[in-house]
């Protein structure tokens, strides 16, 4: 699907025209999105732009790490979107002159339908606004950042869970919800340092046409990446914490069971070995022909009892 709206040089915004039908030198810009297109639509790129064929490559071939490429009737943006169920990346690309602003991506993004909606709002109530395609742009990429963080407070809310129930469930359960949110963790990193790192190239570059206060905005986006990456930072390493933590506290109660286990065979060592001698069918053994042998033998293993646990206790073992 191709929508087009175009921006007329008295500031009056048009939209549901067909590509084929707008004359670049009759409007201040325009902005043309690809959304999930055809193969027929996608050839407009060259037909109709005659962008480079290597931009053109990279929007057929996804995932592109996201970049900044400087061709001479265009400067190519690839960012990425965030799938917020599977918190994977998805690739929209921009074309982006004096001129227009051409976005590209094969999945519906409601990030997209919104910059769109927002920008023609902009148009209609500020009449003459000289926003243009750059203003179009930063509002994308905007849209796109701000959807990374619902997704980060959701981790960050489960991770204060899993610290207050860190005594009512299993250490294997905890464990298993602990390396699921590092894993979460290192999907959301590898999409927003990456963009983090093309911001900064932005804000940084001298071939990217903006004026002063467009580099603002795009600081401005510039610094919710940066607090992105380090709340990702801080999670990672309350995960790593919590996960010590765990370990930490299985290794203890295994340490427990091990010495209660000890202290109950070191008991019956001795027993054992009264039970094992009396036990020999020899013929000649004094004590079997003692009346009280029985009784004495055990009131002999009662004593040995109490006092290897006496023992035991002065010694700290039960603590």
């Amino acid at each position: 699907m191709i929508r087009t709206m175009a921006v007329t040089h008295q500031g009056e915004v048009l939209t549901g025209l067909l590509l084929q039908e707008i004359q670049m030198a009759d409007y201040a810009w325009i902005w043309v999105d690809f959304a999930t297109p055809t193969t027929e639509e996608t050839s407009l790129l060259d037909s109709y732009f005659h962008f480079h064929p290597l931009a053109i490559e990279d929007c057929m071939h996804v995932l592109q790490r996201p970049k900044l490429d400087y061709y001479e009737n265009a400067q190519f943006f690839v960012l990425h979107a965030l799938n917020e169920r599977t918190l994977e990346a998805e690739e929209i690309d921009l074309f982006l002159s004096k001129s227009f602003l051409v976005s590209y991506h094969h999945q519906e993004k409601t990030e997209m339908n919104e910059a769109w909606e927002q920008v023609k709002q902009e148009i209609h109530s500020r009449k003459g606004w000289s926003g243009g395609p750059m203003a179009a742009a930063y509002t994308v990429m905007d849209k796109l950042v701000d959807k990374y963080f619902p997704s980060l407070y959701s981790i960050e809310d489960e991770l204060a869970d899993l610290e207050s129930m860190g005594s009512k469930e299993s250490v294997e359960e905890l464990m298993s919800q602990v390396f699921d949110v590092r894993g979460r963790l290192l999907k959301l990193r590898r999409t927003i340092v990456p963009m983090r790192d093309l911001m900064y190239r932005i804000l940084n570059s001298q071939h990217v046409q903006s004026n002063g206060e467009e580099r603002i905005y795009f600081g401005d986006i510039y610094d919710h990446l940066l607090k992105l990456t380090d709340m990702i930072e801080v999670d990672r390493e309350m995960t790593a914490d919590l996960r010590d933590s765990y370990i930490s506290l299985n290794s203890n109660r295994m340490n427990s069971i091990m010495k209660t286990l000890t202290v109950i065979t070191t008991i019956f060592m001795p027993l054992t070995l009264i039970a094992g001698i009396y036990g020999m069918n020899f013929k000649i053994m004094p004590e079997l022909e003692w009346n009280f042998g029985y009784f004495a033998v055990l009131l002999l293993m009662v004593v040995l009892t109490v006092g290897m646990i006496a023992w035991f206790k002065r010694s700290g073992w039960f603590k």
